[in-house]
């Protein structure tokens, strides 16, 4: 195995995005290998806002594969991890490190261990996706570690094993995640529509209402919903595919118009058929309601779509403006109607993109207690909607961003280069 005083750490850290279905996935057709019942594209977010950091590490002096997530070690045992690592191990390849003075045979990736840290810039199970970036970047940064040769749509593929939408966030931009037809998943992986220049004018705002930990998993939400929802078939079988068609045109085309009429009924659909589960699934709660009722005003109003909306399994709303202009405009609404706290200190309620607050004219406080209703509010004879402050946790502005990275600086490891364990 090289490296006589065996004391040797070898490291790789990897950096993954997040993403947002605009067509949802939503039922498994295995719940072993996560083949869903349907396709799904998604949108790649900015790593630099949202994103998975990953360092993992193999040395002859660890003794069990160990993890940590966000500062917390955690159990490997569970079986999607096992899945993943099982995966990969099964197509390790030689290592040399010349510099080290270190040679692992692909045989030897068996009996050796692993340490992994990943640590999360957003908040963990509040429905952002953070398992799609968390199993994305593992896979990433152990296929780097170990030399695999697969390209990222056959690791998309092990992803998939770890969380279902992790395939979509070996890409970035727009992908699409195959359903595939083979029993065993072959061919149920993650295509790039388009990367994240093709469509680079879109700005992304995302309302996080709540990011405490959703009260349904995604995984049992699912298998309910399979058991019991009479449109779950009907949405998987008819609607969909359609949908898929016109979406990957829409991106195409950059049709802004009917991307957002799509993206807004097809998340409409999802959290109907959550609710037609028995019991019923709710993840939408009134604010969520509220932010659709603020973008639907304003898109009448113009009379073709400014903003689309997503929401995934949970209340936290994903926001699409067609151009910078009109996410300025977007945020200037958000602010009326979801005001901080009097005390809060604006630097930390928008994160991310700071530069729109600029585009939008809000320097501070004063600025966001100054602001007029918008004119479909002011035109209507309906009475501005109360402003209950602190609705919203923040909101984080972004843009379609790009893929997987190895980051090469040492110092943005997770782990200590000569311990291997967490810094």
């Amino acid at each position: 195995m090289g490296g006589e005083q065996e004391k040797w750490v070898l490291m790789v850290t990897a950096r993954t995005p997040t993403n947002i279905a605009v067509i949802k996935y939503w039922g498994k057709r295995d719940e072993t290998l996560i083949l869903p019942i349907n396709d799904s594209i998604s949108v790649t977010l900015d790593p630099s806002h949202l994103c998975t950091t990953t360092t993992v590490s193999v040395s002859p002096s660890f003794d069990q594969d160990r993890m940590w997530l966000n500062g917390k070690e955690i159990s490997l045992q569970g079986g999607r991890f096992q899945s993943c690592l099982r995966e990969i191990r099964a197509r390790a390849q030689d290592v040399e490190d010349k510099k080290k003075g270190v040679c692992i045979k692909k045989e030897d990736w068996q009996k050796l261990h692993l340490h992994i840290a990943s640590y999360n810039n957003f908040p963990t199970a509040a429905g952002l996706a953070s398992s799609a970036a968390g199993l994305a970047c593992l896979v990433f940064s152990l296929a780097k570690l170990m030399n695999l040769k697969e390209d990222n749509s056959q690791l998309s593929a092990i992803a998939r094993q770890g969380s279902g939408s992790a395939c979509r966030s070996l890409y970035g931009g727009f992908v699409k995640w195959d359903m595939g037809k083979e029993d065993n998943g072959s061919d149920s992986l993650a295509i790039q529509l388009a990367d994240e220049k093709h469509w680079d004018e879109l700005v992304i705002i995302i309302a996080v209402v709540s990011a405490r930990q959703k009260e349904t998993s995604s995984t049992s939400g699912m298998r309910d919903t399979v058991e019991t929802s009479a449109l779950i078939q009907h949405r998987a079988k008819e609607v969909v595919p359609k949908r898929i068609v016109q979406m990957e045109e829409a991106i195409q085309n950059r049709d802004f118009p009917s991307f957002a009429r799509l993206a807004c009924t097809d998340s409409n659909q999802f959290h109907a058929v959550c609710l037609d589960t028995y019991p019923p699934i709710f993840y939408m709660n009134d604010t969520s309601h509220r932010i659709i009722s603020c973008v639907e005003k304003w898109n009448r109003a113009e009379g073709t779509p400014q903003v689309a909306y997503t929401f995934d399994a949970g209340p936290n709303a994903v926001m699409i403006a067609r151009n910078r202009k009109t996410a300025a405009l977007l945020l200037q609404r958000l602010l009326y109607n979801f005001p901080p706290q009097s005390d809060t200190n604006l630097d930390s309620y928008i994160i991310g993109d700071k530069s729109i607050l600029k585009d939008a004219g809000i320097k501070d406080m004063k600025d966001v207690e100054a602001l007029t209703p918008p004119p479909e509010v002011k035109d209507s004879s309906i009475p501005p909607a109360q402003k209950t402050k602190g609705d919203v946790s923040y909101f984080i502005c972004t843009r379609p961003g790009g893929g997987p990275v190895v980051l090469s600086d040492e110092t943005q490891a997770l782990l200590d280069p000569l311990t291997g364990l967490p810094k």
